[in-house]
């Protein structure tokens, strides 16, 4: 379906990436003001996200070269849209917790409440579909609403009390906190590892600009490496405040989270196979597709790994 090989921007270096708001963009924003992009000729227009929709449909559409959100959506691409979708990068396993309202107080008090996600089919959705099953709360036993992107959820619990729970990330995650929703549970410790970020592209496109996707997963991992020294710190925690508009104390909240051993940004940007497979075991199990497919039908990390060997 998608035959778009040469989208705006492929010949003079300059990338039109979307991504949405969040304490994962962290390697990107380092890479930007440290001039990691910039070194290799690369000229970055970063777009924020309202919803995956439209990150999906940009993508597809040749608006957007590259996408860094919830692998899923690179799946639902492949699966409902045929789309040639190639996940090229690893990224965080996305940092999400279901927070809920004041007044809920287990799983079972969510039985006939409305939970608010991005898109119905894809992503964190499948992860509260799961996190509640796993509970003993099935689909069916709840009303689901789409509301969009991760601070739009955020936005929407605290304006609206019968919105009862949703999934948020940092630094939402951590204002939600202190504005008086409760966390109910982080995401990873009720259904293990999971591949949240990723980066990925149409494979047409890829193949025809080879050169500068893998110039731009070298700036990104150099972002990475610079965001994970602990010795950066102060300065990745004014990036990150100024760029979510957020206190610089929300920001160190955000920044230790997305640091943290085991569970933050993946080393070098890394995709963590063992954590995909779980991804396409709850699109299985969620989104109606059977037995899960093999990985290798949306991966191709050959331009990772020639961007690695070159740093």
């Amino acid at each position: 379906m998608s035959g778009i090989v040469q989208p705006s921007g492929s010949a003079d270096r300059e990338l039109t990436i979307m991504v949405f708001k969040g304490v994962q963009n962290l390697p990107i924003l380092a890479a930007q003001h440290l001039g990691f992009f910039a070194k290799r000729g690369l000229k970055i227009d970063v777009r924020i996200a309202p919803n995956s929709m439209e990150l999906r449909d940009g993508l597809g559409a040749g608006r957007y070269q590259i996408v860094h959100t919830a692998v899923d959506n690179a799946l639902a691409m492949v699966d409902h849209a045929g789309h040639d979708v190639a996940v090229a990068m690893g990224g965080d396993d996305a940092f999400n917790a279901l927070y809920v309202q004041p007044d809920i107080e287990s799983y079972d008090d969510l039985r006939g409440k409305t939970i608010i996600v991005d898109a119905l089919d894809t992503a964190y959705a499948l992860m509260v579909y799961a996190m509640l099953a796993r509970n003993g709360v099935q689909r069916g036993e709840y009303r689901v609403e789409s509301i969009g992107a991760t601070y739009l959820r955020y936005e929407a619990l605290l304006r609206r009390k019968d919105y009862k729970a949703g999934m948020l990330s940092a630094p939402y995650s951590t204002m939600g906190e202190r504005a008086g929703l409760k966390r109910m549970d982080v995401a990873v410790d009720v259904i293990g590892p999971y591949q949240g970020t990723a980066g990925f592209v149409l494979k047409p496109w890829a193949e025809a600009n080879k050169a500068v996707l893998v110039d731009y997963i070298r700036s990104y991992v150099e972002g990475v490496r610079w965001v994970l020294s602990g010795e950066n710190a102060k300065e990745a925690i004014r990036m990150l405040a100024q760029a979510n508009e957020v206190s610089e104390d929300i920001a160190a909240a955000a920044y230790d989270i997305a640091t943290a051993a085991g569970s933050g940004i993946a080393e070098d940007a890394r995709l963590d196979r063992e954590a995909f497979r779980n991804v396409l075991k709850l699109r299985a199990e969620f989104a109606g597709h059977g037995k899960p497919a093999s990985p290798e039908k949306y991966l191709d990390l050959s331009y990772y790994d020639e961007a690695l060997a070159g740093l």
